[in-house]
């Protein structure tokens, strides 16, 4: 697939989405966000796609929302823009297949708000995070206000989008925003060491798992517990949950992928 403005490599189940816009630091304009959605799609309907890794191109994971093309638009163009991108973010939420945020420099704005979205964020000890909104007389519009309390508590969130100040990496760590952090020399091992690992476990189980977690996060324990079940109940019976316990039994290693 060629697209302007993204890049993608396919390898062991593994694909690679690069945003792939340095002239403007990743920036996303209502293109960029259509070729990531295409990727995106073409990702989820590729059977040999176990695991799904987004990072950027050059110093920049996504640098924020195109305020060149904002501010060309109508109050009614924005809310088109807004919706167009938290689509594009809750599809990524909620899709079937794991996703990790590999955040290699800046991800400001749109781009923590994408990064947000993704299962799981691993940084470079370069990456800095920022919700600028407030800054510039606006909110986040892509669901940050939502999300952003959800991982690192209201406080910390509220604090971040009031001043809108740049968040380092070490900080990042400690307030809950990223899994893991590693230095530029030791980033994309690492990166890829945890989508090998994700792409050798059996990904019928981590499709329902991602399933019975997403629609747990906002219902009561009594709720949630009901949706567990159901999703524990559905694995049996696949190939998966048979290789699973033949190889416990047998006392190897399971051999998921076809």
């Amino acid at each position: 697939m060629e697209l302007q403005y993204v890049l993608t490599k396919k390898e062991n189940g593994i694909e690679v989405i690069t945003f792939h816009r340095p002239e403007a630091l990743n920036a996303l304009n209502s293109q960029v966000l259509s070729d990531i959605e295409a990727a995106v799609d073409d990702a989820a309907q590729d059977p040999e796609v176990r695991v799904i890794i987004f990072t950027g191109e050059g110093k920049s994971f996504i640098s924020g929302a195109d305020i060149g093309e904002m501010n060309a638009k109508t109050g009614l163009q924005i809310i088109d823009y807004s919706r167009k991108g938290a689509a594009l973010f809750r599809k990524i939420e909620t899709m079937t297949k794991p996703t990790i945020a590999a955040i290699n420099g800046f991800a400001f704005g749109g781009g923590l708000e994408f990064a947000l979205a993704c299962d799981i964020r691993i940084i470079s000890e370069k990456a800095s995070f920022a919700l600028p909104e407030a800054t510039l007389g606006i909110v986040p519009g892509f669901n940050g206000t939502q999300r952003l309390p959800k991982v690192i508590g209201l406080e910390k969130a509220k604090e971040m989008m009031f001043t809108g100040r740049r968040v380092k990496a070490p900080e990042a760590m400690e307030m809950g925003l990223a899994f893991k952090c590693a230095s530029l020399d030791e980033f994309w091992d690492t990166v890829m060491q945890e989508a090998e690992m994700i792409a050798n476990a059996s990904a019928s189980a981590i499709s329902l798992i991602k399933a019975a977690v997403t629609a747990g996060a906002d219902v009561s324990v009594d709720i949630g517990k009901d949706i567990e079940l159901g999703y524990m109940t559905a694995c049996f019976g696949t190939p998966d949950q048979k290789e699973g316990f033949a190889s416990f039994m047998e006392k190897r290693k399971p051999e998921f992928r076809k």
